[in-house]
């Protein structure tokens, strides 16, 4: 072989070199993509239905939001929900009983959440915070956190009828919700961080739901005149407004009919 003829193969072997490195980088790196959308597509349907998950996840925009730290203030309805009766079901039940008995609870509310495409914000000791028109915007979130919260009531008549019957224990479910504009973005430190919604219009919903009682529903008036535009009667009823501490003026409430609220004794069922 010639001096020139071995030049040439050498230069061919070395483009086929580059080529086959080339295409092995791309088919590590197309790899890797789809390894961390996965991951992103499991870490929502933590917290958001698998439908909505995949609308979040074919939007790089938001899906590029959502994962910076900057944060992003939008309008959502936030909705709160807290089990009653609580603290005498753990004094009377072992901790190997209420575990379980939580896990039921969540999963029932993370479920109709999830029908109703709201995100789950928070979930710590028996109580919940949920968001609808976050992070995707939707022009009916109003209507979906009181079709939430009406299935969620409904649905927990049975299961706090399992618990009466397995556990000799009697539980109610009070919610909260309102309207309005939140903080949504990652907070935390470097070692931990959560996405999650602040601001005023959280803090009015947990007030609403600590005031609810079992198997009540109470909302804002900012919610009700939503409800009102988009002609959803909900029959509600108005109660005395609520005075939070540190504002000037209370906050008009309403809440479902009291008829239709469970009545759910304060004290232990003998066994």
């Amino acid at each position: 072989m010639s001096p020139d003829e071995a030049l040439r193969a050498r230069i061919e072997a070395l483009v086929r070199a580059g080529s086959v490195r080339r295409k092995t980088a791309a088919a590590q790196l197309e790899a890797e993509i789809r390894r961390r959308e996965e991951v992103l597509r499991q870490t929502f349907r933590r917290y958001v239905s698998p439908r909505l998950a995949d609308k979040i996840l074919e939007d790089s925009q938001l899906r590029d939001t959502l994962l910076a730290t900057a944060d992003v203030r939008t309008h959502a309805v936030v909705l709160f929900a807290d089990l009653r009766g609580f603290t005498s079901i753990s004094e009377q039940l072992e901790a190997h009983d209420v575990v379980p008995l939580l896990n039921e609870y969540f999963s029932l509310l993370t479920e109709i959440t999830f029908r109703h495409e709201g995100t789950v914000f928070h979930m710590a000791g028996d109580g919940l915070m949920l968001g609808f028109g976050v992070p995707l915007e939707q022009s009916d979130s109003p209507q979906r956190a009181v079709g939430a919260a009406r299935e969620m009531l409904t649905s927990f008549t049975e299961l706090a009828r399992s618990w009466r019957e397995r556990y000799h224990v009697d539980a109610g479910l009070g919610i909260g919700i309102n309207e309005g504009d939140v903080v949504a973005g990652n907070i935390g430190s470097s070692a931990y961080m959560s996405y999650t919604i602040i601001g005023d219009t959280v803090n009015i919903a947990a007030r609403l739901c600590k005031r609810a009682r079992a198997g009540e529903m109470l909302f804002s008036r900012t919610l009700k005149a939503s409800l009102d535009e988009r002609g959803v009667d909900v029959g509600a009823t108005a109660l005395p407004p609520l005075q939070v501490r540190g504002r000037s003026h209370p906050i008009d409430i309403f809440c479902v009919p009291l008829e239709t609220r469970l009545h759910v004794s304060e004290g232990p069922i003998a066994a």
